[in-house]
Formats: structure tokens, C-alpha cells, sequence
């Protein structure tokens, strides 16, 4: 086909698909305008905007009478029934809670005088992370990531510093399956960069064993297979450090940081045995007490779903369409549930932005076991 029959063709079948564009776009302001009434009409019924049913039957209909394009047009009318919900969420101002809690939570947090909890012992990667984020904090140490969270819930501690992710080993699920747990806010995050070291008591040069946490052992795998290592998980990076300084037990050195090392009195046989060069972790700062700043860009929220075909792909639909990154997500088995999960997700937005406030609030009023986790900025 030479050029110019081509584009002659094109340009034929391009004018039909802007015909059939002039007329959908009313149908579906149309609609819209339906949807209002709707809207409307629940308000002064009292009932949920979400009809989970109808909107199931309406999405089973279309793809049957699509035929062979089922699918595509079942995915259509599942964005524009989203974009319905979305304007009966914004006319009928739900989420009052959420709503409440954007007004009263307070815009600024402390940075000095403040009580806050750490996993392990002095030296370890969260002991940064909180010297990074706060100003001479009293800090405390506790043994386990649960313990954390109890130290905070007690009012022991006013914050507590979780690592949640590795750039190289990936999620911390245990840390992911507390946030879920107790809900509390994270009120900050801090990314720390990650140099392991292999550091053991003077004298004691001929290393078979290496013991870290599951983590740093993971992080460092390269070495310790290179070498022909046996490993031991240990708790804590730092607490693998004090352990060796004090048990000295022979042939055996911590993959720990430098500062730990120096902290326990180890000497160190290597410096920078992470696989990766630019390895970091991220911590994240919880808190009983919500703050929200005004210039917060990251939210997390987590929730579980209703059981109908789609409904992950219909929530994340109404991120794009409010035009909003999701940076993370995560899903954690509901304890005692039968293959239930509970999500968690991270994206990029300021809940003090009209759109992104309606977003949230919608999602809190139809989705099951939604909490709002925090509005906060990275370190």
C-alpha cells in the first residue's frame, strides 16, 4: 500500500472514531448527572454509596453482551462506575473521621527532648536511624520488633524506629505484619546506607562462622558463600556484635557496622561486604499520636478487600485516575483468616489536598479494615 492510500484510510477510520468520541462524551456527562441524583437520593436514605451487588451485576452483564471483547468492557464501565463512586463520595462528604483527623492532627513534630525506642542495642542501624532523625533523643533499646510497638503503646516511648525495607533484601515482613497489627501512625521515615563489616575479637582471624541478622546475613550472602562461611542468625546486627565481644567464642565474627564494631571493642577484618555498593534500608518513625505536616508527600494506608473479581485492580484504578504514584505495596495474611490478607500501601500525595483527602475518604467508607496510617516526609 503506497503512503498516501494509507494515510487516506487512516484518516477515514480516524474521523469515525472522532464521531463516536462526540458521542460518548455526552452519554457519559450524562451519566454522570445520573449519578448525582443518586447520590442524592442515598443521602436522604442514609445508605453507602457503594453497591457492591449492582455494581457486580452491571460488570457480569457487559461481559457477556461484549462477546469477544468482554474483558475491555467490563474494565471500561469498571472505571467509569469508579468515577461515579468518586463524585458521590466528594457531594455526600464521608470519611468524617478522616476528615476530622486532617483538621485537628497536629502540622509539626518534635524533633528534640523526645523519648523514643529502638530495636537491639547502641550501635545498631537503627540507632542511626534515630540520631538521624531526632535531635538527642533519650532512646531506649528493647530485644524484639514487638517490643517496640509495646513500649510505644504503653507511653514508655513517644516514637518507635522500625526498618521496613532493604534496597537489596527487600521488605521486612515482620516489621509489615505490626504495622498491621497496631495500627499506629508513621509520623516519618529515614533512609540509612547500609555498610556491613565482618568484625571479631582480636586475635581471632581464622573465621568459619558469621552471625547477623537473617538481614545482614542476607545482604551479604556474596561474601559468605565466596568464603565458604556457616551462618547464625542473631536478632540484632549490633546485638550479633556485643554477643561475640562477650562470649568470644573461637572462629566466629559479626557482619555488624563499623560503629557497632567500635562500640563493642571488635576488631575489624573487612569493611564493605554488602553485595551491594549503594545498599540502603528504610526506617519508618510510629507513633500513637497522628502528625501532618503541610508539606508531608508520602501516605500509607492499609486495608483489606471485598471478595469480588477485580476488586485490587478497581482500587488501584482510582489512584490513576486521581493521577497519584503508588511507590509500595504489600500484602500480609489476616491472622486467623483463611487465605485473607490486609494490604499495605505506600504513594506519593499531601492529604491536604482536596482531591487526595476525598480519595482517601472514600476508600476508608467502602473498603473493610482500612486505617489511615500516616501523612509524613522522608529524612
Amino acid at each position: 500500500m503506497e503512503k498516501q492510500e494509507f494515510e487516506r484510510q487512516l484518516s477515514a477510520v480516524r474521523e469515525e472514531i472522532d464521531r463516536i468520541d462526540k458521542q460518548l462524551l455526552p452519554l457519559f456527562l450524562e451519566r454522570m448527572n445520573c449519578s448525582e441524583k443518586v447520590a442524592e437520593i442515598k443521602q436522604q436514605a442514609g445508605i453507602p454509596v457503594l453497591n457492591a451487588k449492582r455494581e457486580q451485576e452491571i460488570l457480569d452483564r457487559v461481559r457477556e453482551e461484549a462477546g469477544g471483547y468482554g474483558g475491555s468492557a467490563a474494565a471500561l464501565y469498571s472505571a467509569i462506575m469508579a468515577v461515579s463512586r468518586a463524585r458521590q463520595h466528594q457531594m455526600l462528604v464521608g470519611g468524617g473521621e478522616l476528615r476530622r483527623l486532617e483538621q485537628t492532627a497536629d502540622r509539626s513534630m518534635k524533633q528534640s527532648d523526645v523519648r523514643a525506642v529502638c530495636q537491639g542495642v547502641p550501635g545498631a542501624y537503627s540507632h542511626r536511624a534515630a540520631l538521624r532523625f531526632f535531635e538527642a533523643p533519650e532512646l531506649v533499646f528493647r530485644s524484639t520488633w514487638k517490643e517496640v510497638f509495646e513500649t510505644v503503646k504503653s507511653g514508655e516511648a513517644d516514637f518507635g524506629v522500625l526498618p521496613v525495607e532493604n534496597s537489596a533484601a527487600g521488605s521486612v515482613s515482620a516489621v509489615y505484619d505490626l504495622i498491621l497489627r497496631y495500627r499506629f501512625y508513621i509520623v516519618g521515615a529515614v533512609g540509612i546506607k547500609v555498610e556491613h563489616c565482618l568484625a571479631a575479637c582480636r586475635g581471632n582471624a581464622d573465621i568459619k562462622t558469621v552471625i547477623s541478622h537473617p538481614q545482614g546475613l542476607s545482604q551479604c550472602s556474596d561474601y559468605i558463600e565466596q568464603h565458604g562461611l556457616s551462618t547464625v542468625e542473631y536478632s540484632n546486627t549490633a546485638a550479633a556484635a556485643k554477643f561475640v565481644a562477650q562470649e568470644r567464642p573461637d572462629g566466629t565474627a559479626a557482619i555488624c557496622s563499623e560503629e557497632a564494631a567500635e562500640e563493642y571493642g571488635l576488631i575489624v577484618l573487612k569493611k564493605g561486604i554488602q553485595n551491594a555498593a549503594n545498599n540502603k534500608t528504610r526506617f519508618v518513625i510510629i507513633s500513637q499520636k497522628p502528625v501532618l505536616p503541610e508539606n508531608a508527600d508520602k501516605i500509607s494506608l492499609c486495608f483489606s478487600l471485598p471478595h469480588i473479581t477485580g476488586s485490587l485492580y478497581n482500587v488501584l484504578e482510582r489512584f490513576a485516575i486521581h493521577g497519584l504514584n503508588l511507590t509500595k505495596i504489600e500484602s500480609r495474611p489476616i491472622p486467623g483468616s483463611n487465605f485473607e490478607y490486609d494490604f499495605y500501601l505506600d504513594f506519593s500525595g499531601n492529604i491536604h489536598t482536596p482531591d487526595t483527602l476525598d480519595l482517601i475518604c472514600a476508600l476508608h467508607d467502602e473498603l473493610p479494615r482500612f486505617s489511615f496510617l500516616g501523612n509524613y516526609r522522608e529524612a
